[in-house]
Formats: C-alpha cells, structure tokens, sequence
C-alpha cells in the first residue's frame, strides 16, 4: 500500500530531535525554527516531557472517557493557573480542528443558530465545521460547504456590525494571531468591540489559540494582549509538544449535559501526561520571560538585514516580510543553511516559530544563515 500523496515533501528524514536542533538520518544537524508548524513549545525530547511518557505508558496508556482519570483533572487546575481561566471548564479532545469543531458545536446548541462568522485568511482546521470557517476554497469540498459562514476583513468594524443586525449568527470564530493567513491580527480596539458586539447580539466569541496560545506570543494567550476574555478558546499544538492533544476552555455560562461532547481518544492518559509535562516546563523554566526576551533580541537581529521589511506577529509567532517570494529563500535555507522555516498564504511572507526555549546563540546562528542564503541567492 502506498501513502496518499498529499503533502508536498522535503527530502529530508528527521530520526532524531533535542531543543531547537534536529538531525537527519544521514547525520546532518538542522536547526528548528518551525517546530512543525509551531507544535513544538518546550522543545524536542524534552528530558521532562520524555520522562512524563516513558513513566505513563508504563501504568496505563489508555481508557476510554468511561472512567475517572485524574489526570484530566489536574491538566484543567494547572491549566486554569497558567492562563487565569479559573472559573472556565476544559474538554478535552485530540487535534485543533477537532476544538474548533467542538467549539462551533457548542456554541450552536448554546444559542440555538447556525451561521458563524470568520476572517479572510482564517485557518481553523480541516474538518466540516471547521474548513468551512477557513478561507481556502480549495480545500471546502461540497459536503463542507453546506455551513452558513460569511468571511469579514479583519479590523472592520462596520461589516462586523452589518454582520451582526440579521441576529442569525451563532458565532465569531477568530484567531490571536492568524498562522497560514500570514501572521495578521486584529487591533486591540477591534478585539475589544468585537467582545462588546458578541455580548450585545447573543453571539459566542471563540478565539482560535491553537498556534498562536501557549505563551507564544509573549502572553499565555494572544487574545490576553488585548484585555478580552472569549467565550469559547480553542487549544491543541504547543499544548501536547508534538503529542496529539486539544481542547477548548468554555466559560461558565455554558451547561453541560451527558453526552452533549465526546471522544474516545480525548484527554487519555499519555496526551495528559505529556499536557502536564508541557505546563510544568513553561512555569518551570520561565518559558514566557524568554519567548518576550528572545523575540525582542530576534527582532534586533532582523533590523539587521535590510532585505527584511517588516516584522509581523508577537513573541515568537512571528513573520519576516520581504520584498519577493521566498519559496526559493526557504529552500535554501533547508538544503543549504539547515535550518527549518515555514511558509504562509502570503507568498513573501517566512514564517518563524521556534521552540519557546530558543536561546540568543541559536538566534545568532539563524541571523547569520539568514544572511549566507539571502547572498547565495543574490537577494
């Protein structure tokens, strides 16, 4: 049986990961400023998190949601702790787009519509609910379409009122910070009248934190820069470090019932397990200090490249902007510079989400990559 081709390939094999670096199974160390698509937060094999598994898989790896499993309980209290969500309830499920999927269900049964609204180059998943609040055509099939869903420009306050007035929409689905739309993010007046909008016209605000959350941009939560607090907050990749796990935080206005969510695989033992070593390490180690102290220090190393115009994002979801595509940059800095970075819909746009431990010399070693594949290329 062959793979299905979907995914276009580096050929490249990573067998092994420590921190920031990765090595491939010929011997070549590559440094890691992606972290797949930011789910790496703490940072590969993580002598804690590896600890945390090995010591799990040895009790008890799995049981379904039948049964009581501590576990849960204790990601929800350090969960609580670490954002300031301590009222809020946490379901627990295995991926990103199956949080958001959750999210937009509950808030349907909540309120009892149907029609959502998102943002032009929106990213939440690839599932029914979720695809159809991502604004990519190309990846809605038919049977995704069938969702009411009407797609706003970010930081327009009037569409959003327009919006509003039918008093059809069951929801506002939007992220901290957007990922694949290339790093744009409302502005802290209109993240406020949204809230103030969603309240008035019984609408649930569901912030899409799952790569922009987890202290990556320099606040446990993005939506947290901006003194708002949602409804519904969507959760998964830095979450688990790599293990698949997800959630949502829902606020206490929600009531719950018997078979309202669910999901087998959700919240089991390993995901939890990893989930706590994830939590301890970000207090343990001061991880948000250094995602605030090492952003500062990246950005100070960028104004030294002239060919990088702007600097989008928070912390370290950030993306460099330059005055040409970069498919070709981003190839050279894999095959030539060995270092992993990542791209947008926002074809000039190079995406940076390293690890939350990255360190000063590691940043050294990128700018000075950087600058080696921007003259290679005579850029």
């Amino acid at each position: 049986m062959s793979l299905f081709d979907v995914y276009p390939i580096y050929q490249i094999t990573p067998v092994k990961a420590s921190g920031a670096k990765v090595w491939d199974d010929k011997g070549q160390q590559y440094l890691d400023f992606y972290g797949g698509h930011g789910v790496i937060s703490i940072g590969h094999s993580h002598p804690a998190y590896v600890t945390a598994i090995e010591e799990q898989v040895q009790k008890i790896g799995f049981y379904s949601n039948s049964i009581q499993n501590p576990l849960q309980e204790k990601v929800a209290k350090q969960l609580a702790q670490l954002s300031g969500y301590t009222d809020y309830s946490l379901f627990l499920c295995n991926s990103g787009a199956e949080a958001n999927e959750n999210a937009l269900k509950l808030a349907s049964f909540h309120n009892g519509k149907s029609k959502v609204i998102a943002f032009h180059k929106s990213f939440h998943g690839r599932t029914s609910a979720a695809v159809a609040t991502t604004d990519n055509p190309a990846i809605v099939a038919p049977v995704n379409a069938g969702h009411a869903v009407i797609f706003l420009p970010l930081n327009d306050s009037d569409a959003l009122k327009a919006a509003l007035q039918g008093g059809d929409i069951t929801a506002v689905i939007i992220e901290g910070i957007q990922g694949v739309g290339g790093l744009d993010e409302g502005t802290t007046a209109f993240f406020q009248e949204l809230q103030q909008l969603c309240h008035e016209h019984n609408v649930v605000l569901i912030l899409d934190e799952i790569q922009s959350g987890y202290g990556r941009s320099g606040k446990f939560f993005a939506h947290q820069h901006h003194n708002i607090q949602p409804d519904i907050i969507s959760v998964a990749k830095g979450m688990g470090n790599g293990f698949p796990i997800g959630g949502i935080l829902i606020s206490p206005k929600f009531k719950a019932s018997h078979g309202l969510l669910g999901t087998t695989f959700g919240g089991n033992h390993l995901s939890c397990a990893a989930a706590l070593a994830v939590l301890d390490t970000i207090t343990n180690e001061n991880l948000i200090a250094n995602v605030i102290a090492q952003s500062a220090y990246l950005r100070e190393k960028m104004a030294e490249i002239p060919q990088v115009k702007n600097i989008k994002g928070k912390g370290l979801m950030l993306g460099l902007e330059f005055d040409f595509e970069i498919a070709a940059l981003r190839k050279q800095l894999i095959y030539e510079e060995f270092i992993f970075t990542g791209n947008a819909s926002q074809k000039n746009l190079l995406r940076i989400l390293p690890p939350l431990s990255i360190t000063a010399k590691e940043i050294d070693q990128f700018t000075i990559g950087l600058q080696h594949a921007l003259e290679e290329l005579g850029l």
